[in-house]
């Protein structure tokens, strides 16, 4: 019995389905699309100004504050132990949105909430290495709770106290499938495998070569899955650990490591204009998403007719969802028209946050945001794949990082200025005037960025051929 139990542990099926599962448990949160009419409703009876100049702005300071500590001891712990901290910190939130009422505590539910999304990296890394099918599927279960979260929520949305027990009962759940997920043995930088390191050392530029894909691919069809789990299962845990570094390298040599991984990586100016409109971008949404309930609020009060919130969220996952994977099937030259692409849909972007914010209709709104994010969920995607094209999973995960927080500095430093009580406190209205204004800012310049690389490009073969002597055969040896 003990020795199935092993197998069946050893094998990739295991903490894929339990991935799944958490995935969906984890992402389920019925209340988020209504979070501000519950806020401002009779539950809370806190103001709209209250919400939004004192309460939202935590979560973005949280975010930012552990984003690096959370990065680094996801790899260092080995995951699982910041996944099942991830569930604490969502039942902790959830707890508090329950049972407490003022506005400190609400501001530590933000908090809370902003240590949530930090450890969101954990539950998204494989736990057990070479299995490439793992993070995938966790994705499809993540993907699928953020889609089912808002869809049950619009049915019905006056009984919001109940969505919080939902929540709380949904998030026992994850918890206690994150305390069953296996405990990998290596990680991206603290724990590596040799193999990983001397393929990093052999590509020097991060990269990939397409023989060693080949080569590792040969190797996982020529010996079954069943034998190599057998053959682990007899071999016990030192001859598992055979590969791996001996001991777990200092927090000196790992910090090294990424920035010289880091000032290489970003040495590509392709790479580096793709993460420059990525953490923009970001930056842009992130406070689109955070304040569009307030904007909704102010449009259309809850209290006064009945609101969709849940079903747009389901709609715009839905569409934008379906966007994103459509592009995989265009074929356009993205290092040529890439540049161009980003800023022509962003000023797309930045015209349905104009409709959203001048037009005091909630239907505009509502249809304005399912724009808005369809095109940026398009747009993080093709700029994901073109910065992942040439990069070893490990400077991915690194850039991916370097990325996100270049968002979360550019969004402390707005949200600071723009929407705190302590800076200008400004309403809703002027707040998305400058975002919408922001994007705009954001089209300008990757249109004229992708305009003069378009012109640059036609004009290279032109410079070539001119620059290609009368006579090759002059020049043979």
């Amino acid at each position: 019995m003990e020795a199935v139990r092993r197998r069946w542990q050893a094998d990739w099926r295991y903490p894929t389905t339990l991935l799944c599962i958490y995935g969906f448990f984890s992402t389920v949160k019925p209340l988020e699309p209504f979070l501000t009419p519950y806020l401002t409703g009779p539950d809370k009876n806190l103001t709209t100004e209250q919400v939004n100049n004192q309460i939202f702005p935590v979560w973005t300071y949280s975010y930012l504050s552990v984003l690096v500590p959370v990065f680094l001891l996801t790899d260092w712990l080995r995951y699982k132990p910041v996944v099942i901290f991830q569930c604490l910190s969502l039942f902790a939130t959830t707890a508090t949105l329950l049972w407490l009422r003022s506005v400190a505590a609400m501001q530590a539910m933000q908090f809370c909430y902003g240590v949530v999304t930090a450890s969101e990296c954990g539950g998204s890394e494989a736990l057990q290495e070479g299995h490439v099918l793992l993070p995938q599927c966790a994705a499809a279960g993540l993907h699928r709770g953020l889609r089912a979260g808002p869809a049950a929520a619009q049915f019905p949305a006056h009984v919001l106290r109940q969505h919080l027990v939902f929540t709380l009962v949904l998030t026992s759940i994850a918890l206690l499938v994150a305390c069953l997920l296996p405990m990998p043995r290596q990680s991206m930088f603290f724990h590596r495998n040799k193999t990983v390191t001397e393929r990093i050392k052999t590509h020097g530029d991060g990269t990939e070569g397409s023989t060693e894909h080949s080569q590792r691919a040969m190797v996982s069809l020529e010996e079954p899955r069943e034998e190599m789990v057998e053959k682990e299962a007899g071999e016990g845990v030192d001859e598992k650990d055979k590969n791996l570094e001996v001991g777990a390298r200092s927090c000196s040599q790992v910090l090294l490591q990424l920035w010289k991984d880091f000032l290489q990586c970003y040495s590509s100016r392709q790479l580096l204009y793709w993460s420059v409109w990525w953490a923009m971008a970001t930056c842009g949404y992130n406070q689109t998403a955070n304040y569009v309930q307030v904007l909704w609020e102010h449009v259309q009060p809850s209290q006064n007719g009945s609101i969709y919130n849940g079903g747009v969220e389901a709609v715009s996952n839905l569409l934008g969802a379906a966007t994103a994977y459509g592009i995989g099937f265009t074929e356009v030259r993205w290092d040529q028209w890439g540049e161009l692409a980003l800023g022509g849909f962003s000023g797309l972007g930045a015209a349905a946050l104009f409709l959203m914010t001048f037009i005091r209709n909630i239907w505009v709104c509502y249809a304005g945001y399912i724009v808005f994010k369809c095109l940026y969920m398009l747009l993080i995607t093709i700029a994901m794949y073109q910065i992942a094209a040439d990069l070893t999973m490990e400077r991915y995960a690194l850039v991916f990082g370097a990325n996100n927080f270049g968002a979360l500095a550019l969004q402390t430093i707005i949200t600071s200025v723009v929407v705190d009580s302590r800076g200008l406190g400004l309403g809703i209205i002027p707040q998305f005037t400058i975002y919408a204004s922001y994007f705009s800012l954001i089209a300008v310049v990757f249109s004229l960025r992708g305009l003069f690389t378009i012109w640059r490009s036609d004009k290279e073969p032109t410079a070539a051929v001119r620059n290609d002597p009368p006579d090759c055969d002059e020049h043979k040896f």
